[in-house]
């Protein structure tokens, strides 16, 4: 009864941007859940919360303040949404930490993906442990200024599950941020599960009065995808939270010719590989055709995908990130895609146009990191 009534509070609040504390499911009049009267007045009777109102602990949480003085260090907040899973939402995430670190800027990437933690792999730092001193616990670093926290780095094996309900998850976040010492950061990137769940409603209230700088919401081209992102969209903008913008990934497969494979099929259906003699025939008879990068659309884009729906919703459109099998093999190998050994010449560009379009952008605060605190 009380989880219940905790999360149709919370879901009251944000809708409200967060100053409400009347459940949506109560009666008329209303004296708040954080009234001393809750669940005791006259216009409580007959209230499916009534029972949780009188019995639940009043007054504002103290561990907010907590966060508040962590959070305080904390330059800017950024948080990577999607309204559906697969679309790269943590090896956006991932590897715009790795690139903010490359600027010389000290980061955090903070993974609250409870279920699915996929950022250890994908910085290169899975099977780390997690070690704790007088300030707190210690991200795990993958460079003196780029450090990951994560519930991935506390499972007794990568293949164990997390098989949590919602009020466990809240508290892990909280604890994340309230027990985690970052030191200063000039970028705290949080990246967060699929959807619009309690993990979104409570890093929002958790972070809410430090100022959050906004979210990115990544997606693929095709409407099955970018449906659930208008209801991400919805989500931010009912909870109050800036979207710094939308960045469409997967847009289209591009890979340079030289990196493909070639093949003949039969009618049967068998395959025989021909990638030797293409490669040594376009070498004799076009050599420059091994120098293009070959593009095709993969998902259906005819709609106008992500960058019309910006439009429709009057959200900013950060732009477009192909897909490059270079750019998975560097996430699979926790790995930035800028390093200059390993160049992904068709993502890496545009990439880097997107962070430096969103680094330029008016919505993101200057506020400076205060010296005395911690």
């Amino acid at each position: 009864m009380q989880r219940v009534k905790a999360e149709q509070e919370a879901r009251a609040s944000m809708e409200n941007g967060g100053h409400s504390d009347v459940p949506d499911n109560a009666n008329e009049h209303c004296p708040g859940t954080q009234s001393e009267s809750a669940g005791k007045s006259d216009a409580c009777q007959g209230c499916p919360n009534q029972e949780a109102c009188a019995t639940a602990p009043k007054g504002p949480d103290p561990d907010l303040v907590i966060i508040a003085e962590r959070m305080a260090n904390v330059k800017h907040k950024i948080l990577v949404l999607s309204g559906k899973g697969g679309v790269g939402k943590s090896t956006f995430s991932a590897q715009l930490s790795f690139a903010l670190a490359a600027m010389g800027d000290q980061v955090g990437l903070l993974d609250i993906d409870i279920c699915g933690p996929s950022i250890p792999k994908m910085s290169g730092v899975e099977g780390q442990d997690i070690h704790q001193s007088n300030l707190g616990w210690s991200p795990v670093y993958v460079e003196p200024n780029l450090g990951v926290m994560s519930i991935g780095f506390m499972l007794p094996n990568p293949d164990e599950a997390v098989i949590w309900r919602g009020p466990r998850k809240n508290g892990l976040i909280k604890q994340f941020l309230k027990d985690v010492y970052w030191d200063k950061l000039d970028y705290l990137v949080v990246d967060a599960p699929p959807g619009t769940s309690d993990e979104h409603i409570s890093i929002v209230q958790f972070l809410q009065a430090t100022g959050i700088d906004g979210a990115i919401i990544v997606t693929t081209p095709q409407q099955v995808s970018l449906i659930d992102v208008r209801k991400e969209v919805s989500f931010c903008k009912k909870v109050g939270l800036p979207i710094l913008g939308v960045v469409e990934n997967m847009s289209g497969l591009r890979q340079p010719v030289s990196h493909f494979k070639f093949v003949r099929v039969t009618d049967k259906g068998e395959e025989k590989d021909m990638t030797e003699w293409a490669t040594e025939y376009m070498r004799e008879k076009a050599p420059e055709l091994l120098d293009l990068i070959a593009c095709t659309e993969v998902f259906d884009s005819s709609r106008g995908g992500a960058a019309m729906m910006c439009k429709e919703m009057e959200v900013p459109f950060l732009g477009k990130v192909p897909l490059d099998p270079q750019l998975c093999k560097a996430a699979e190998e926790g790995r930035s895609f800028f390093d200059d050994n390993h160049k992904c010449s068709a993502s890496a560009p545009a990439l880097k146009g997107i962070i430096e379009r969103l680094l330029a952008s008016p919505m993101l605060s200057r506020t400076e990191v205060n010296d005395d605190v911690m």
